[in-house]
């Protein structure tokens, strides 16, 4: 492996996935750790309530944004787990498709979890996404 590099690895004898990769490594040194990524604007207001594609944007922006703050993007992330209160398959396949076709797409070439859940922490809240990068 090439200092500097994130590599993605689907293992022989594993299922194929819908874009994500099973193992994901790094030689990078500087770990960054988002908090879980909410639906929520700047000053604190719920954005889309009851529209998954909506929270989805918000949540994307809100990711932009932190990413940015030190010097990192999509292309540096190594691991997500993005939760979606529903126990509908549809509504999680909405929301990762609504990721594939965002800015933030390359994330989710890395190791990345789907989880639909019951409930998250802010009232009406639908998404969060829990972010993992690495900086050269």
């Amino acid at each position: 492996m090439l200092a500097g590099v994130i590599n993605r690895l689907n293992p022989d004898g594993m299922h194929a996935t819908p874009g994500y990769a099973h193992v994901t490594t790094t030689e990078r040194r500087r770990q960054v750790y988002l908090a879980g990524q909410v639906p929520l604007a700047g000053d604190g207001s719920l954005v889309g309530a009851g529209d998954l594609i909506a929270q989805v944007g918000q949540v994307v922006r809100n990711i932009g944004s932190a990413l940015a703050a030190v010097g990192a993007t999509p292309e540096d992330v190594v691991r997500t787990v993005i939760y979606v209160v529903s126990g509908e398959r549809d509504d999680l396949a909405t929301v990762w498709t609504a990721l594939r076709s965002s800015p933030f797409a390359p994330a989710l070439s890395t190791a990345s979890t789907l989880l639909g859940v019951s409930q998250l922490g802010f009232a009406g809240q639908l998404v969060e996404i829990d972010v993992t990068a690495a900086l050269g």
